[in-house]
C-alpha cells in the first residue's frame, strides 16, 4: 500500500493514535412509537442523535410500513437485550412484539399476498409475481 495515495488519506507523523470510547446504553424506560422508531432510526430517544440535525420524515401509513415499523422495533429491543439481559420490562415488550410481528405478517399476507416464500405453504396456485407489489399498495388501494 502507497502511503502517499489519496484514497487512504494522511497523518502527520506526530499526530498520536486515538482509543473510542462508546459509553453503556442507560435502560431503556422512554421509547418512540413504532412508526417514529422507524424514521428516527432508533427506538430509544437517547441514542437519537441525527446525522447533521436531519430527521427523516414518517413514512406513509401502509401495511407494509407498518410491517417494517414492528419489524424495527423488534430488532431494536433485540440488540438492546443483548446487552442488558436482566431487564424484564424490555424482555415483555419484546415479546409483545414478537406477537405483533406474526400478527402483522400473517394480515399482509392475508391482504397484500405472500411476503416470504413460507406465505405460500398451503396456496391454491402460485401468487407471488401477483400485483400490486408492496410499494404499488398505498395507490391501489386510494385509487
Amino acid at each position: 500500500m502507497n502511503r502517499n495515495d489519496s484514497r487512504y488519506g494522511s497523518l502527520p507523523s506526530y499526530a498520536p493514535l486515538v482509543a473510542a470510547y462508546v459509553p453503556m446504553q442507560e435502560t431503556a424506560n422512554d421509547t418512540y412509537e413504532t412508526s417514529a422508531a422507524l424514521a428516527r432510526g432508533t427506538l430509544f430517544p437517547g441514542l437519537d442523535l441525527p446525522f447533521k440535525n436531519i430527521v427523516n420524515d414518517a413514512l406513509p401509513d401502509t401495511p407494509m410500513h407498518e410491517m417494517m415499523a414492528i419489524d424495527f422495533v423488534a430488532d431494536e429491543l433485540e440488540l438492546y437485550l443483548d446487552t442488558h439481559g436482566d431487564d424484564e420490562e424490555a424482555f415483555a415488550m419484546y415479546q409483545t412484539f414478537l406477537a405483533l410481528r406474526q400478527e402483522a405478517r400473517e394480515r399482509y399476507a392475508r391482504t397484500c399476498g405472500p411476503i416470504t416464500q413460507q406465505d405460500m405453504l398451503g396456496s391454491d396456485r402460485y401468487t407471488w409475481t401477483d400485483n400490486p407489489w408492496p410499494w404499488e399498495y398505498r395507490g391501489r388501494r386510494e385509487g
